[in-house]
C-alpha cells in the first residue's frame, strides 16, 4: 500500500501544476504510445469511448492527450463541494476538456458520440442494478456499470483502451493506446451488454495485475453484492 500513497501523492502534486503545463514541459515528462489506435477509431466516424480506470495517473492522462491537440470529455460525479469542483474542472478542462455529469450521462454519451467525440470512462468503480450488472474482477463478481457497453452496441462508437502509468525506470509517465475491442452485437441486448462489460472488465484486471501498485485499492470495488451475497466488507 506503500506505493499506492506515494502514487497518490506524485499524482496530486502533479495536478496543482497543470497550468504551468504546455507541450513543450510535458514532451520530457510523457509520452503516447499506440495513438495510431485511437486515431483509427476516431476515423471511424462514429464517436471512440476510451475505456480506462483509476490506475496510474488517470487525470494526467486526459490532460497531456489534450495539450496534444486531442481534447475529449469525461464522465464524472460532481465534487461535493462546489467551489473544489469548480476549481478541479477548470484544471481539467485548460486545454479544451469538458465533463459529461452522471446526471446527463445517457445524453450526454450519445451527443458526443454523434459529434464523432472521443469520451473517457473510468469502469473500476462500484455500481449498482440496474446501472451496473455483475461481471468478474479477480475472480469475485463485481457490479460493473453497464453504460459503456450499452452506449457502443446503440451507437457503434469505437471502445479504445487507453491508460497512464509511471514509469520509473524511465522517469516519464507513458500513455498507451490499445486497439479497439471487438464489440459482441447478437441482437440479445441484455446478453451482449454482460459479454462486453465482461470483456472491458478484464481489460482493466490485465494493466492492475501489470501495475499493481498503481491501482486505487482503497477504493470498495465490491461493496455491492449479488441478491442473497453476504457483504465483503462487514458494516
Amino acid at each position: 500500500m506503500l506505493g499506492l500513497y506515494r502514487h497518490l501523492g506524485r499524482q496530486l502534486a502533479e495536478f496543482c501544476l497543470f497550468p504551468q503545463y504546455r507541450r513543450t514541459e510535458l514532451a520530457s515528462r510523457f509520452e503516447t504510445i499506440g495513438l495510431e489506435h485511437f486515431q483509427a477509431a476516431q476515423a471511424a466516424g462514429r464517436g471512440v469511448l476510451i475505456l480506462t480506470g483509476h490506475i496510474g495517473a488517470w487525470e494526467i492522462s486526459s490532460f497531456a492527450h489534450s495539450v496534444n491537440g486531442y481534447p475529449l470529455k469525461f464522465v464524472i460525479r460532481p465534487l461535493d463541494n462546489p467551489f473544489l469542483n469548480h476549481l478541479v474542472n477548470d484544471y481539467r478542462g485548460l486545454h479544451g476538456n469538458a465533463p459529461i455529469g452522471k446526471h446527463e450521462f445517457v445524453r450526454g454519451l450519445l451527443r458526443a458520440m454523434a459529434a464523432n467525440a472521443a469520451v473517457g470512462i473510468l469502469l473500476d468503480q462500484n455500481s449498482s442494478p440496474p446501472q451496473g450488472v455483475f461481471v468478474p474482477f479477480f475472480g469475485v463478481p463485481a457490479c460493473t456499470a453497464a453504460g459503456m457497453a450499452r452506449i457502443a452496441l446503440r451507437t457503434g462508437a469505437q471502445v479504445v483502451p487507453g491508460y497512464t502509468v509511471w514509469e520509473a525506470g524511465r522517469r516519464k509517465y507513458v500513455l498507451r493506446f490499445e486497439p479497439a475491442l471487438p464489440l459482441v452485437a447478437t441482437g440479445d441486448e441484455e446478453a451482449d451488454t454482460v459479454v462486453n462489460t465482461a470483456a472491458y472488465t478484464a481489460v482493466l484486471e490485465r494493466w492492475i495485475r501489470a501495475y499493481p501498485d498503481q491501482w486505487l485499492w482503497i477504493h470498495r470495488r465490491w461493496k455491492t453484492r449479488p441478491p442473497g451475497e453476504a457483504g465483503l466488507y462487514g458494516s
